[in-house]
């Protein structure tokens, strides 16, 4: 049965590549001060840096620059784009990046007028924005997050050694987000695979939970084949405008809480992953990659139904004179496969990480209840030892 649930999305999308366009159309609704928000300065050398800067001198705007935040952002830098942004009374966040920058975005925006300190409020206590909140808007570069479309912000604190996402209400929202495929085609080929992957597991982490079909799960199936497709496409010519395109939306769609309805949802590969990150500092995506399939053949037998269905609907797993388990395992072979074509981390010492981590990572885990089998700590150590 599907459950029940309410479902709004009240973010503005501006998606081909003439998109930026319309950055003149939002511009005027918002007040003078703009904090720009990037990253390492990618930005300024394929040029989005400055056709950005243009429209927004164009339309009056003061600039304020919020630069270098971290794939991981962290909550050292969160606090000084709060200050940034309260001692220049900003009055519109604009995200001009990855998923990290939209994420830092919209926990800036939450706690500019917040008298708590940001970390202990939403990511610690896991409390809601009693406060005025800034509104944010994204210009994305990278596709994979689902951040431009949604209300979660994941922070890094390394002096605490923990990994933590807020998933806030629905007026944590960007006001509207622009995507042009064309700005994700100078990416690196492993950050591009990085955020395929984080796509693809993002539609896992919805689709493996419950035991009832609907239509959520046929959603879900549609677009992990369009990501499976897209992505092989993508990795031979990463500058297929088609591919690419089919990428960056089936990465908005997969996380923009849409085919979450309905659904208990896991994020355990997430938790385990962004535990990974915490200790380690090593990109998103792959750390995800690293810790799948330890982790699906772990709770495989107490979803085997589902398990059985990804592999033939997914995957095109013939099932004749197999037995479910037979037929199940199949789809993780060729899940296994598909990850090697296109090239992420297939086990955690890729990532530096070794056996001596291990009871660090798993005291940054956290466990939740969402999935076919709830972990213990145990489980968790296992998984983890497994996957390196």
């Amino acid at each position: 049965m599907l459950g029940n649930f309410s479902y709004r999305n009240a973010t503005k999308l501006y998606f081909g590549d003439d998109s930026l366009k319309y950055l003149n159309d939002e511009l005027p609704k918002y007040g003078d001060t703009v904090q720009l928000i990037y990253g390492g300065g990618s930005i300024k050398k394929n040029g989005i840096y400055d056709a950005v800067v243009g429209i927004l001198k164009a339309n009056g705007k003061t600039i304020v620059e919020d630069a270098g935040v971290m794939p991981n952002p962290t909550a050292d830098k969160l606090r000084e784009g709060v200050q940034l942004a309260r001692e220049n009374h900003v009055d519109f966040l604009l995200a001009v990046g990855g998923g990290s920058c939209c994420d830092y975005a919209k926990a800036v925006s939450v706690s500019v007028n917040c008298d708590d300190d940001p970390w202990e409020k939403y990511y610690i206590r896991f409390e809601e924005p009693d406060c005025e909140i800034i509104p944010v808007g994204c210009i994305l570069t990278m596709a994979g997050t689902g951040s431009e479309m949604n209300a979660g912000s994941v922070i890094t604190n390394h002096e605490q050694k923990l990994k933590i996402g807020h998933v806030f209400g629905e007026e944590v929202m960007p006001r509207f987000s622009i995507l042009n495929p064309k700005f994700t085609m100078s990416l690196p080929k492993r950050q591009m695979v990085a955020g395929v992957y984080d796509i693809f597991n993002h539609i896992c982490e919805q689709y493996f939970s419950g035991e009832d079909d609907n239509t959520s799960d046929y959603i879900a199936e549609a677009l992990m084949k369009s990501v499976i497709h897209s992505s092989l496409i993508a990795v031979e010519d990463p500058e297929d405008y088609e591919a690419r395109s089919n990428i960056m939306w089936s990465a908005t769609w997969a996380l923009n809480t849409l085919i979450s309805r309905g659904k208990t949802t896991d994020w355990m590969v997430h938790m385990l992953g962004q535990a990974v990150g915490a200790i380690t500092d090593a990109t998103h995506g792959m750390t995800l990659a690293a810790v799948s399939l330890p982790y699906y053949r772990t709770i495989m037998p107490y979803g085997l139904k589902k398990f059985v269905r990804f592999a033939k609907e997914v995957w095109g797993v013939d099932p004749d004179g197999k037995t479910d388990e037979e037929i199940a395992s199949e789809g993780l072979a060729a899940l296994e496969g598909w990850m090697k074509q296109i090239g992420v981390a297939m086990n955690l010492s890729e990532l530096g990480v070794t056996a001596d981590m291990i009871e660090a990572i798993a005291d940054a885990t956290i466990i939740l209840d969402g999935g076919y089998k709830v972990f213990t700590r145990d489980d968790v150590v296992k998984v983890l030892k497994e996957s390196l």
